[in-house]
């Protein structure tokens, strides 16, 4: 009978390994011995681990219990002793039942719903017994859903007219004595459920706690990912062309160890160089990245303005590439506009030079403010053959998340011609 204890509910299932309870640095943890078992449980969960204690609270609040039940007891035998309409003998069994029912007041924690389901026939046998009913009563309302309260309550107050019509108040008329009992009894079930209440409000508050924690971890563990994603896409785009360029150079003075001396020193120079750039491009990813600005690096952000220099370092590295720009103001794209236009513009090239060695490029470039700005690169299908490339398809990947991002769209397809085509579009406010 006496059921589970609603404020114990099981522990939520953990959001994270690292978020499966509160911060242990919070002030009830500090002080678990001030709160009642049930809900230092909650709050401390290896204390289930270690059996259900009662905390100094509890053995107060027993205690409190016990001498209040008590008090009320010698009171109520008292006033038996005096009354006219009840017998030495009634009053001494009456002191008895009394007597007794106080010492099952230690038994309140572990059946609540039992004992005050027996307090209802005692306290009607037994003045004495009035303080341990009303602790019973209680500790039903501060432990059990009001359902229980409702019937056990309801019980004691309609055995009340048969308990005063057994043994009348000799200060109290009939009726005065039925509304007093009513009155107790429903100060006893609304002060113990105004407990009840609260300990549902704490344990609330630290659910709302808990779950914040939870949804704060997720947070940071989505943020670290998306920097990480951040990382790998910056490298790529920004490495990627300059690595290719350190490898076509690398390549011509493999295959052309005889090559003239000037040949020999220019290569050298070009590789040199695009290593220089890298550095630089690597430093200046990691400090934007980190949430320094644009110009922490010392260099400024690419922009469609330098799409002629990124061509012109492609035509270095032997590349045949067609710049066709219909733009008539570089400078006045927007900053981050510009930027995405140049990366893809730089990926698609980086690949043309892997995936198609030996064709020709073209870039074409057209757009206007409320039109969008264009952006497309063709090559057709490679002289000759061409090595495997790994991790194809990785850089498409980033190129389409960055135009998404930006509001526009990309179109990546093999052309008719054997060739490739990569078109973009992104939008360019007025």
């Amino acid at each position: 009978m006496s059921g589970t204890d609603p404020t114990r509910r099981p522990e939520p299932e953990p959001a994270a390994d690292h978020a499966s309870g509160p911060p242990a640095s919070g002030p009830w943890v500090r002080a678990p011995w001030a709160l009642p078992s049930a809900v230092a449980r909650e709050f401390d969960p290896s204390r289930s681990e270690r059996g259900s204690r009662r905390t100094a609270r509890d053995w107060l609040a027993d205690f409190g219990c016990f001498f209040a039940a008590v008090f009320i007891g010698m009171v109520g035998a008292d006033a038996v002793a005096d009354n006219p309409h009840i017998s030495q003998g009634a009053a001494e069994l009456d002191q008895v039942i009394g007597a007794l029912a106080c010492a099952a007041v230690w038994l309140r924690r572990r059946w609540p719903l039992g004992l005050a389901v027996v307090m209802v026939p005692v306290a009607v046998a037994s003045d004495t017994a009035g303080g341990a009913a009303a602790a019973a009563l209680f500790t039903l309302a501060v432990h059990r859903p009001f359902r229980y309260v409702a019937w056990v309550g309801g019980a004691s107050i309609a055995v009340l007219p048969l308990t005063y019509w057994l043994r009348p108040d000799k200060d109290l008329p009939y009726a005065v004595a039925i509304a007093f009992g009513v009155l107790v009894t429903a100060s006893v079930i609304g002060w113990g459920m105004f407990v009840r209440s609260r300990r549902e409000l704490l344990l609330s508050l630290r659910d709302r706690a808990v779950r914040a924690e939870n949804e704060a971890a997720l947070r940071a563990e989505q943020a670290q990912r998306l920097a990480r994603e951040d990382i790998a896409r910056e490298m790529h785009d920004v490495l990627a062309h300059r690595l290719t360029l350190l490898s076509v150079h690398a390549g011509a003075l493999e295959f052309r160890p005889d090559a003239p001396r000037e040949e020999v020193v220019r290569a050298a120079g070009v590789i040199r160089e695009s290593a220089h750039e890298a550095l630089q491009d690597l430093r200046q990813v990691i400090g934007v990245l980190r949430g320094g600005d644009a110009d922490a690096s010392g260099r400024p952000q690419p922009t469609l303005a330098a799409l002629d220099t990124l061509v012109a370092e492609s035509r270095e590295a032997g590349m045949k590439v067609v710049l066709d720009n219909h733009v008539t103001d570089p400078a006045a794209v927007p900053v981050a506009l510009g930027r995405t236009a140049y990366r893809i513009a730089q990926e698609g090239l980086t690949n043309a030079r892997k995936h198609a060695p030996g064709a020709e490029v073209t870039v074409a470039v057209t757009g206007a403010p409320g039109e969008g700005l264009t952006l497309s690169v063709r090559n057709p299908a490679p002289p000759g053959d061409v090595p495997q490339v790994p991790g194809s398809g990785q850089g498409l990947i980033g190129l389409a998340e960055r135009a998404t991002l930006a509001g526009g769209r990309l179109r990546h397809a093999p052309g008719p011609d054997g060739g490739f085509h990569l078109e973009a579009w992104l939008p360019w406010p007025s």
